[in-house]
């Protein structure tokens, strides 16, 4: 059986947690922060995780990360 190549962008972007979630970070915490609400600023500092049926897809993107 050969072996499956991992998607290079999707390495970078997400993480496996220990339960198995699909674990990424927030957008638009780049720049132009001072135009933003503290809120939201705030908010976007704790990951997200990915919707159970988008973590299906990012998981077959990522075969060898456990």
């Amino acid at each position: 059986m050969p072996k499956v190549k991992t998607h290079s962008a999707s390495k970078k972007r997400f993480r496996i947690s220990a339960n198995g979630k699909v674990k990424m970070s927030h957008a638009c915490r780049r720049h132009r922060l001072v135009s933003k609400p503290r809120k939201a600023k705030k908010g976007h500092k704790m990951p997200a995780f990915a919707s159970d049926s988008n973590a299906a897809t990012v998981k077959k993107m990522l075969p060898y990360i456990k």
